[in-house]
C-alpha cells in the first residue's frame, strides 16, 4: 500500500497596488445600501429644488359646471387650503407661546415652513426641523416638548402636503426621521420637563401618512387599471380588424378557387376544340393548366393558414346580389319592415363585389335588428356606370327607451370598412337627423374591355 498526501496552498496576498478579488455581499448589506441610496435621493438630492404646486383640474364632477371666471378661482383651491393651513399654524404658535416678544417670531416659524411648501416641498421639512427646535429654545414653555403647540400644528401640515405631493417612500422616510427626532430631543433635552408629545405626534402623523399613501396607492392603481384597459382596448381592435379580414380572406378564397379552376379546365379542353393543333399550342396550353392547378394549391395552403379552429367549409355557393332576395325575406321574418329600391340598368358585376355588396347589406340589416328593433330600413342599389351604390337607412325605434344594449360583438362597421377597403370604394357611416342609422357605399366596377379595344 502506498500512503499519498495531498497539500493545498492557500493562494499568496495580492501585491501591493492590485486589485482584491470581489466578495458578494450580503442580501442585508445590499438592503440597507438600498434604503440609504432611497433616503438620499428622496429628502436629500435636490432638496430645495424648485417644485411649484401644480393648479387644480377643474374637469370634475363639481367643477366642471362653474362659470368660466369661478373655473379660473377654483383651480387655485390647493394653494388657499395650503395658506389656510399655515394661518392656523401660526395663530396656535402665537397663542401656545410664552416667550413675550418672541410671540410674533414663533408665529413665523410656524407659518414659513407650511408656505415653503408650495414651492420647495421637501426643503420644506427640513425648514420644519429648524422652525421646531428653534421654536423649542425660544417658546420656553415647559408643558409640551419637543413641539410646542404651534410647531406641532405646523409639523403635521408639512407632513401631509409633502407627503402628497411626493410619494409613499418619502411619507415613510419623514415619519421614520420624525420619531428619531423626537426621542434625542427627549433624550438629550428633555429633562425638566412634565410632559412630551412624541407619543402624539407620531400616532397622529402615522395614522395621517397612512391615509395619504392609501390615497397614492389607490390612484396608482386607478392610473394602471386605465392604461391597461386602454392596451387591451387597442388589442381588442386589433383583434376584431385581423377577424374581420380572415372572414372576408375565407369567402374570396371560394371566389378566386372558382375562376382558377375554370382556368385549368379550359386549358385542358382547349386543345380538342381545335382540329390538328401545332405542337406549340398543346404546350401553351399545357403550362397554363399547370400553373393554374399550381396556383389553386397555393391558395388552398393559404386558406389553411387563415382558417380558424371552428371553421367549417361552406356547402353553398357564396351569395351574390341575386339572392338579396332571399335574405329581405329572413329579415322580414325577424320582425324587420325593409324595402328595397333598385335603380340603372342591373348587370352581372364581378362576383368579389357581388359578395361583399350582399354582406354588407347583411351586416347593415342585422345591426338594424339588433340596434333599432321595431324600426323600419330600406334598401337602396345603383347601377352606375362606374361602379355600385349601396344605401342601407333605418329610422328610430319605436320605443327608445326600452332598447337593451345590444350582444354583438361589434364587428359590423369594421367589417363594412374591410370589404369597402379591399375594394377602393368609400364608405359612410353616421346617425340621421331623424334618429336612425345610414350606411352608403359607393364599389368601383371598372369598365368592361371591349372588343377590339386597346
Amino acid at each position: 500500500m502506498i500512503e499519498t498526501t495531498q497539500t493545498q496552498s492557500t493562494p499568496p496576498d495580492p501585491p501591493d497596488g492590485a486589485f482584491e478579488p470581489y466578495k458578494p455581499r450580503s442580501p442585508e448589506f445590499r438592503a440597507a445600501a438600498d434604503a440609504l441610496r432611497g433616503l438620499r435621493q428622496d429628502l436629500f438630492h435636490q432638496a430645495f429644488a424648485y417644485r411649484p404646486l401644480p393648479r387644480m383640474a377643474v374637469d370634475g364632477p363639481l367643477t366642471r359646471h362653474l362659470p368660466a371666471r369661478l373655473k379660473g378661482y377654483a383651480a387655485w383651491t390647493p394653494h388657499a387650503v395650503v395658506v389656510a393651513g399655515a394661518v392656523v399654524a401660526m395663530l396656535a404658535g402665537v397663542a401656545g407661546s410664552d416667550a413675550g416678544g418672541g410671540t410674533v417670531l414663533c408665529g413665523l416659524l410656524a407659518l414659513v415652513p407650511v408656505l415653503l411648501t408650495l414651492v420647495r416641498p421637501v426643503g420644506a421639512f427640513w425648514l420644519s426641523f429648524a422652525a421646531t427646535a428653534a421654536t423649542a429654545v425660544l417658546g420656553g414653555s415647559w408643558g409640551s416638548w419637543p413641539w410646542l403647540p404651534g410647531s406641532l400644528v405646523s409639523h403635521l401640515l408639512v407632513l401631509t402636503i409633502v407627503a402628497i405631493r411626493t410619494r409613499p417612500r418619502t411619507a415613510a422616510w419623514m415619519w421614520l426621521l420624525t420619531a428619531l427626532y423626537g426621542f434625542w430631543a427627549e433624550t438629550v433635552f428633555g429633562y425638566g420637563h412634565y410632559d412630551t408629545d412624541t407619543g402624539p405626534m407620531l400616532v397622529v402623523s402615522a395614522l395621517v401618512l397612512l391615509v395619504v399613501t392609501v390615497r397614492h396607492i389607490r390612484r396608482q392603481a386607478e392610473r394602471e387599471v386605465t392604461a391597461q384597459q386602454t392596451v387591451t382596448e387597442h388589442e381588442r381592435s386589433r383583434r376584431t380588424l385581423l377577424e374581420e379580414r380572415t372572414t372576408i380572406a375565407r369567402e374570396l378564397h371560394d371566389v378566386v378557387a372558382h375562376h382558377m379552376s375554370v382556368v385549368a379546365i379550359q386549358a385542358e379542353a382547349a386543345p380538342y376544340r381545335v382540329e390538328n393543333p401545332p405542337p406549340e399550342l398543346e404546350k401553351a396550353f399545357t403550362t397554363i393548366r399547370e400553373n393554374a392547378v399550381a396556383a389553386l394549391t397555393e391558395l388552398r395552403r393559404v386558406l389553411g393558414v387563415v382558417r380558424a379552429e371552428d371553421y367549417a367549409a361552406p356547402d353553398a355557393p357564396q351569395p351574390t346580389l341575386a339572392d338579396l332576395d332571399g335574405l329581405l325575406a329572413n329579415v322580414r321574418e325577424a320582425g324587420l319592415a325593409v324595402d328595397k329600391a333598385v335603380t340603372g340598368a342591373v348587370r352581372e358585376l364581378p362576383q368579389g363585389v357581388e359578395l361583399s355588396a350582399y354582406r354588407i347589406v347583411q351586416e347593415a340589416l342585422s345591426n338594424t335588428l339588433r340596434h333599432a328593433p321595431g324600426a323600419t330600413a330600406r334598401v337602396e342599389i345603383g347601377y352606375v356606370l362606374g361602379g355600385l351604390g349601396l344605401r342601407v337607412v333605418n329610422g328610430p325605434p319605436p320605443a327608445p327607451h326600452l332598447v337593451k344594449p345590444s350582444p354583438g360583438a361589434g364587428h359590423g362597421i369594421t367589417g363594412m370598412r374591410e370589404r369597402v377597403s379591399m375594394l377602393d370604394g368609400e364608405m359612410t357611416a353616421a346617425p340621421t337627423a331623424e334618429g336612425g342609422y345610414e350606411v352608403t357605399v359607393f364599389l368601383p366596377v371598372p369598365a368592361p374591355a371591349t372588343e377590339g379595344g386597346a
